[in-house]
This record gives structure tokens, C-alpha cells and sequence, in this order.
């Protein structure tokens, strides 16, 4: 068994203990750097990381050379999968399309296919002079989504 099998296996057996945790990305260099980003439905706490740290580094072999990080996914992270963007449901959102379009709404929705966001905004009038405000539902599927951000709002 290769290191990084090893080392997905570990993180399998971790998260198969702890269903409101999810893995969000492994690196492993070839310098054998370890990176581990998780995330949970409620967050993840500073014990989690050390939880998943711990079940990582013991399970190795003492004789391997390896340097070991885990962290949660930050606020700065983008949203990729629908579990991310499920917990994140009645908050402000910024998404960068495939088509280079960028909108930001609130996050109404999710699905295993798409996302549904509120967007409101002003345009001209159809008729007569002046903005009207218009608030819409939009759904956009995964797979047209480049990047998505949660809005800090502080």
C-alpha cells in the first residue's frame, strides 16, 4: 500500500466516526508534506483538527518522515460541494460562472444539482422614467459554476 493510500485510508476511518465532519481536500507532496482541509455542518473546531491529526500521525509508521497539517476550510475558501453550500443556506453568496459572469445573492436552496440564489437588484423601468427594484429566484448548476464565495459581512 503506497503512502497517500495509506493516508486516505486514515482520513476515511476518521470521518467514518465522525458523520458531521467532510473532507474537503488532501495534498501530499512528494517531500511527503501532508495537508488536510476539512469542514463540518457546524464547523470545525480546533479539537477536530487535532482529532483528525491524531488519527492520522499514530496510524503511520514511526520509520516514515512526513510533516502533517490539518485544518478547517476558511472563510476564504470557496464553496465546492453541496454539503459546503447546504450549510451555508440564508447567507449572502459571490459566484463566478463558467461564462465569466459574476453574481451575488442569497443562498435559498440546494440540491445534489444546483443551487438557488435571491438575487435583487434595480433596472430601468419598462415604462416611464427611473429604476424599479426586482427581486428573482435563479438556479445555477454546478457544473456552470467556476467559483463560489461566501460575503463576509462585517
Amino acid at each position: 500500500m503506497s503512502f497517500k493510500e495509506k493516508v486516505a485510508g486514515l482520513i476515511n476511518d476518521f470521518l467514518a466516526e465522525r458523520e458531521d465532519l467532510f473532507l474537503i481536500e488532501t495534498k501530499i507532496t512528494s517531500a511527503q508534506d501532508i495537508t488536510v482541509i476539512l469542514d463540518g455542518d457546524n464547523g470545525v473546531t480546533l479539537q477536530d483538527c487535532l482529532d483528525a491529526s491524531r488519527a492520522i500521525e499514530f496510524n503511520l509508521e514511526e520509520d516514515e518522515d512526513f510533516s502533517l497539517q490539518v485544518m478547517s476550510a476558511g472563510l476564504s475558501e470557496p464553496l465546492e460541494t453541496p454539503r459546503q453550500f447546504r450549510k451555508n443556506i440564508e447567507r449572502e453568496i459571490e459566484v463566478w460562472l463558467n461564462n465569466d459572469e459574476e453574481i451575488a445573492g442569497e443562498l435559498m436552496d440546494v440540491s445534489d444539482t444546483d443551487i438557488t440564489l435571491k438575487l435583487e437588484y434595480r433596472r430601468p423601468k419598462l415604462i416611464g422614467k427611473g429604476k424599479e427594484d426586482v427581486v428573482e429566484e435563479r438556479k445555477i448548476s454546478y457544473t456552470d459554476i467556476k467559483k463560489a464565495l461566501v460575503v463576509v459581512k462585517f
